[in-house]
């Protein structure tokens, strides 16, 4: 059962320092009663009270590394059931399944697809994060040299997929070092692949064919020194693995019940053989708790909707999504081209964006910070305003790739073109069009 506040600060050194961040014990000691602190944030608690209260210090929900370096992927270690609450801190993964049953031309396409399945959006890069190895033949060696074929082509994390300990073994010597996600631990195999996760040093997913059983499969494996798990509550059902996922993150996190206070994974690519309800069922589980979803078909037309979802879900709802501030560049405009500026809200940036490409023009965009907001709100906010505008032209370096001193603001704010101008001192400020629809034809009447 969980410490109550007061339980901890009977534990805490009790001098109300303040050198945790907070003015009191008992502050901190609520603060950390309610998931809100760390026990580290205090540098005077005692190793004793730390043994005491790592139980309580530890996050409701325990986040787990899987792969090394910059592809790493952290799932898990969420605060909230809902978004607007607070926000969600780690994306969801998307994994990729290579068999060792397919043919040599099939792994190499899947292989490529992993490569190139990568877009560019608000200037953040969104890919797939893992490639899911299964074993269907059952021999170890052909599945071994599939994880080898695979680690020296591919530089993404590694999921293994198989229930036999030995060719699981024979995978992970393999491996070497690169922290692979072991799947998976069952009632049948849980001594023998917990032992393989401590050898390895690798996160490990626990199977159960029920939340109650998969809860008693993770104490087990717990106690026996496996901390890093991913819960599979065993259903390959849309409706029956919803329900999973909804109770196992409220148990967690409402009744801070720890046998399942660890990150999912799910598994679209075993529900359907239906490539449009694959992507349908993996939607659903971005939404609601899955924090890996292994598929058999990431292709660009299903790939980047998901990957868009994603991102929309695991932004800060307090927060507009923003694009980084900056020129940007179309048709490789050359000295002449016109050089317009907008806010940084992303929808903005999207739609302007596109018109531009759209025209076929050349054309240099500015984007200036605006915390995320449109145009006419950030003008009204403060946001977007004529000395703003003028000190992002400024320190940006645009007046040294043109020739001109011309600049388009949108036509929503054509009311800052005077102050501009003044802040801009031999600069033409051109009041640009108020819908975006208009930005071709008048980009081509550019002189």
């Amino acid at each position: 059962m969980a410490l109550t506040g007061l339980d901890i600060y009977k534990k805490l050194p009790q001098t109300n320092c303040g050198d945790c961040g907070v003015p009191t014990c008992l502050a901190f000691a609520m603060k950390l009663a309610s998931g809100g602190a760390s026990l580290d944030s205090c540098p005077h608690v005692s190793q004793e009270a730390k043994d005491a209260l790592s139980e309580a210090s530890a996050p409701p929900m325990r986040e787990v590394t899987i792969g090394q370096g910059d592809n790493a992927l952290k799932i898990g270690g969420e605060q909230v059931l809902f978004r607007h609450e607070k926000t969600f801190f780690k994306p969801c993964g998307f994994a990729l399944v290579i068999d060792d049953s397919m043919e040599a031309a099939e792994v190499d396409s899947r292989l490529e697809s992993l490569k190139k399945m990568r877009f560019e959006r608000v200037g953040f890069e969104l890919k797939t994060d893992l490639a899911a190895l299964k074993c269907s033949s059952g021999d170890k060696s052909s599945f071994a040299g599939l994880v080898e074929k695979v680690k020296g082509a591919c530089d993404l994390p590694l999921v293994l997929m198989s229930d036999d300990p030995d060719v699981m073994s024979a995978a992970l010597d393999v491996c070497g070092t690169g922290k692979p996600l072991i799947a998976s631990a069952t009632s049948e195999n849980s001594d023998a692949m917990a032992e393989l996760a401590k050898k390895h040093q690798c996160p490990l997913v626990v199977c159960g064919s029920s939340v109650e059983e998969l809860s008693g499969l993770t104490e087990k494996i717990s106690k026996a020194g496996v901390k890093d798990l991913v819960l599979d509550s065993g259903s390959r059902d849309l409706s029956k693995t919803l329900e999973n996922l909804v109770m196992m993150r409220r148990s967690a996190l409402k009744k801070k019940f720890r046998p399942l206070g660890y990150p999912t994974i799910t598994f679209p690519c075993q529900e359907t053989q239906d490539e449009m309800l694959e992507a349908i069922h993996a939607s659903v589980y971005v939404m609601k708790y899955g924090g890996i979803m292994v598929m058999n078909n990431l292709q660009p037309w299903n790939a980047l909707p998901l990957f868009v979802l994603r991102q929309n879900i695991y932004t800060d709802p307090q927060r507009p999504m923003q694009v980084k501030e900056g020129f940007y560049e179309f048709a490789s405009p050359g000295d002449s081209a016109p050089v317009l500026v907008t806010t940084n809200f992303s929808l903005t940036y999207f739609i302007v964006s596109s018109e531009i490409e759209s025209s076929k023009r050349p054309a240099h965009l500015g984007i200036v910070d605006s915390e995320g907001l449109s145009t006419l709100t950030a003008w009204a906010a403060g946001k977007f305003t004529a000395e703003k505008i003028a000190a992002f032209i400024k320190k940006s370096g645009i007046e040294d790739k043109i020739k001109h001193r011309k600049v388009v603001i949108p036509g929503y704010v054509a009311q800052i073109k005077g102050e501009l101008e003044e802040e801009l001192d031999g600069w033409e400020v051109m009041v640009g069009p108020r819908e975006a629809s208009e930005i071709p034809g008048f980009l081509k009447s550019w002189q």
